[in-house]
């Protein structure tokens, strides 16, 4: 009985202490989205302060919205460029790396450094760098091999593959490290196998490497489509989501729709869409990911 009741003291306080946390996420988590699907079904804008209910018209709506369904293709587009660049390059990245190499230390340093800046600082760096005026400085560049300088954001048929150079130069580094450490973590005993048989290097990868890195293949590429659909800021600062509507992805027409416009029932509508959106993507992509793995093993 004594043991009872003391296990159940201890259970009350490591309840008290979780309290706190539980209550701001109820608060600052729980109860906005709770009310953002309430105004998801209401008219409340600016315009109609006094909510009314009107079904799923909002939901309805968005699919009509042409803006909506241009900022939903660029997203896609982007996600899905941004998440198979990122790992394309970070793998052999981390493989080239891992090696006993006597600069290494430096060269992970140089290419992980951009993951610490922030996205609007990123922005606004790149695009000075591609500016279309004489500022410029890739264009000055270009200019100098006599060759004709490129409205890189000015062009919408240009702009939206410009900003996902910036990002793939940022981030590359940091699903760099991910894979880094998994290398780190895979016996040596695996290879040394392989070179007793005979293994050529591409057999190994295909056999060794890339099985065992499968782990953080899933944890980068959920992370990079999720960051993908998920961007703003660094659209925000280079483009605005122009010109015209070429780079305005989800969250953007979300912000203008919601904020700018003050359409906020409409605006809720597609938070709830959009949120519906990640949480699907993200849950086909582990399946597929966990399919890959167990036909890998």
């Amino acid at each position: 009985m004594k043991t009872t009741g003391w296990n159940f003291r201890r259970n009350v306080v490591f309840q008290l202490f979780v309290l706190p946390a539980l209550i701001g996420y109820l608060i600052f988590y729980i109860y906005p989205l709770a009310q953002t699907a309430i105004y998801s079904f209401t008219n409340y804008s600016l315009i109609h302060p006094h909510m009314k209910w009107i079904g799923i018209d909002n939901y309805l709506r968005l699919f009509r919205d042409d803006s909506v369904l241009i900022g939903i293709k660029n997203t896609v587009i982007y996600a899905l460029l941004m998440t198979l660049l990122q790992n394309v390059l970070a793998i052999p990245l981390a493989i080239a790396l891992n090696r006993p190499l006597k600069s290494r230390n430096w060269l992970r340093l140089i290419f992980f450094a951009p993951a610490v800046l922030s996205p609007l600082v990123v922005g606004f760096l790149w695009s000075y760098l591609m500016s279309s005026t004489d500022y410029g400085l890739i264009n000055q560049a270009l200019q100098a091999l006599g060759l004709n300088s490129i409205n890189w954001l000015g062009n919408p048929k240009l702009a939206l593959y410009s900003i996902l150079l910036t990002q793939v130069w940022q981030w590359t580094g940091y699903a760099m490290i991910i894979y880094l450490a998994n290398l780190q973590g895979i016996s040596k005993d695996y290879y040394e196998a392989a070179a007793i048989d005979g293994a050529k290097p591409w057999t190994v990868f295909i056999k060794i490497t890339l099985p065992l890195l499968l782990p953080s293949i899933s944890f980068n590429t959920v992370m990079a489509m999720i960051g993908g659909l998920k961007v703003f800021d660094v659209i925000f600062s280079m483009t605005g989501g122009g010109p015209g509507h070429s780079t305005e992805t989800i969250v953007m027409t979300l912000m203008n729709k919601g904020i700018t416009e003050a359409q906020f029932g409409y605006g809720s509508a597609f938070a709830v869409v959009f949120s519906f959106l990640i949480m699907i993507v993200a849950f086909v992509q582990l399946k597929v990911l966990n399919k890959w793995e167990e036909r890998m093993f």
